[in-house]
């Protein structure tokens, strides 16, 4: 006959229950040690990891947008310079930079203005193409450094929605509000409420807006980035009489 194995089996009486802390074998103060400094590390790398994604981010996004918009600009001009036999990368971007310099300088003058004015005419009167280049040409022009034709005028903080809140805006025009009780110069403020080409616009007193000590190309930057952008402190700039542009509103009798 055959021997008979002995049984391994624990008599459930000594089972160890997982869900019993009292029955659960102690654990040994080495595999704690590990443990506590496996999460120590792992925080740590984890930790640094982050760090390097957040530093190395913007910087692989403006190598990422320069080297596209260098290749784009340069593909204007390459094609020519090949086609002559000219093989030198980034003479295309050039080129493209100095055209764009002549551009300016022609349309400064009364004969280059005048042919604008034509072509833009003529781009207005188109159907879908008078809307994308209305759009763009309000971006550029709300960017421009010219004053005069700018649409944004000023970074304005008025009180919004309620009291004790405020919201970034831009100066756009003002008008002469004609009531019983006086004139009132009312300026027309541009509120941002999906980046820039979205927004709400308010007609507020003159002297209840805020002008803050920042550019329009910092303001615009503080509404694209959602606020990250926004300097520690902001002081108002003192009130420098300016000239009067506003446009007069006539009473409806």
């Amino acid at each position: 006959m055959a021997e008979e194995k002995e049984s391994t089996s624990v008599p459930l009486s000594q089972a160890v229950d997982p869900e019993d802390p009292a029955k659960t074998p102690p654990t040994s103060p080495n595999s704690a040690t590990r443990k506590a400094c496996c999460a120590v590390l792992q925080s740590w790398v984890s930790k640094k990891f982050m760090t390097g994604c957040v530093v190395l981010f913007p910087v692989a996004v403006t190598f990422f947008i320069t080297w596209w918009f260098i290749q784009f600009v340069d593909g204007f001009f390459s094609p020519l310079y090949a086609k002559l036999g000219v093989d030198i990368f980034g003479l295309g971007f050039l080129t493209s930079l100095v055209f764009v310099f002549l551009v300016g300088i022609f349309v400064s003058s009364w004969l280059g203005a005048t042919i604008f004015w034509l072509g833009e005419w003529f781009i207005k009167r188109m159907p879908l193409v008078r809307h994308i280049y209305s759009a763009s040409k309000q971006i550029s022009t709300a960017i421009s450094s010219d004053q005069n034709a700018a649409a944004f005028k000023e970074v304005a903080i008025i009180r919004h929605p309620r009291v004790g809140e405020y919201a970034f805006g831009f100066i756009t025009s003002s008008v002469i509000l004609q009531s019983d009780k006086g004139d009132e110069e009312l300026c027309s403020v541009y509120v941002p409420t999906n980046h820039l080409y979205i927004g709400d616009i308010f007609l507020v007193n003159s002297e209840e807006i805020i002008r803050p000590n920042l550019s329009i190309r910092e303001g615009i930057e503080i509404i694209v980035s959602g606020g990250m952008t926004m300097p520690q402190m902001i002081a108002p700039l003192e009130q420098i009489p300016r000239k009067n542009q506003s446009i007069r509103l006539n009473r409806i009798p």
